[in-house]
């Protein structure tokens, strides 16, 4: 008896076109108009939050194992996806508030504050917050992933490892802090680093590839906090959280503070 034959892949079916735009749905009734742009920018993001921590799984594996321009290279994606996410601002802006507010009742307690990815995208940047571990409290297995990433290496662990395995002196970070950024700045380091920048031209490549990291992900932050006050001013966001308050207060932290500190010591 022939088997039957399979059915030849397709651009639709690698793809699964069909699943991905039957996963548009408004919640607006009458439909709003632009409710449609605000569900597809905010599902492209966390594909591009899924692609980052995809990227950020196979960085720490290159430092891990030495390989400078496998880490390098993972790190230039990483950039050019954080340039994109902060290009989509301008299309969602082109949504005026009266637009939004047609549809923002619908959304009830969905924010965007909720999203794991860019919580576990910070986590494996080093920082910390209980409250968005208990955010999680009624979805068990969404909490978990964040914990689970809590005892993962960061990325600048990561980094500091590569930099031993080169053979520079620097001391491994230490987790001190159960709020905001675990690791403190440390002074030995930033030595070893001003060394590194002016004697390892691979390593220094690297840290200022940590940089553009550090950079771009504060002009997403401010992308964003600009937007939500275009949109919907001092408000209170959806699901309860204080809006552009509380988005300001992300401001301006850096996640490798070292390699900030050390700019005024050349």
């Amino acid at each position: 008896m022939l088997m039957e034959q399979s059915k030849s892949l397709t651009y639709t079916s690698y793809l699964k076109v069909k699943e991905l735009l039957e996963l548009q749905q408004p919640e607006s009734d009458p439909a709003e108009h632009d409710e449609m742009l605000f569900i597809i920018i905010h599902q492209v993001y966390e594909l591009w939050f899924k692609q980052i921590l995809h990227e950020l799984d196979k960085l720490r594996k290159d430092l891990k194992t030495g390989s400078t321009w496998a880490a390098a290279k993972t790190m230039r994606r990483v950039l050019t996806i954080l340039k994109t996410m902060v290009s989509q601002v301008d299309i969602l802006e082109t949504m005026t508030p009266l637009e939004f507010n047609s549809f923002r009742g619908f959304l009830q307690s969905a924010s965007g504050f909720q999203s794991v990815q860019f919580r576990e995208m910070e986590i494996l940047c080093g920082m910390r917050s209980g409250h968005i571990i208990d955010v999680h409290k009624d979805q068990p297995a969404l909490q978990q992933n964040l914990l689970n990433r809590q005892n993962e290496d960061t990325m600048w662990e990561s980094f500091c490892a590569f930099l031993q395995k080169r053979g520079h002196n620097i001391k491994t970070p230490e987790r001190l802090n159960d709020h905001g950024l675990i690791h403190e700045t440390s002074e030995h380091n930033q030595q070893i680093l001003v060394e590194i920048m002016k004697n390892d031209p691979e390593a220094a490549h690297l840290c200022e590839l940590f940089v553009d990291y550090d950079e771009g992900l504060m002009e997403w932050r401010y992308r964003h906090v600009k937007m939500v006050e275009r949109t919907i001013g001092t408000k209170k966001g959806t699901g309860g959280s204080d809006g552009s308050a509380y988005l300001h207060k992300t401001l301006n932290n850096p996640i490798f503070p070292d390699l900030w500190a050390i700019r005024t010591l050349f």
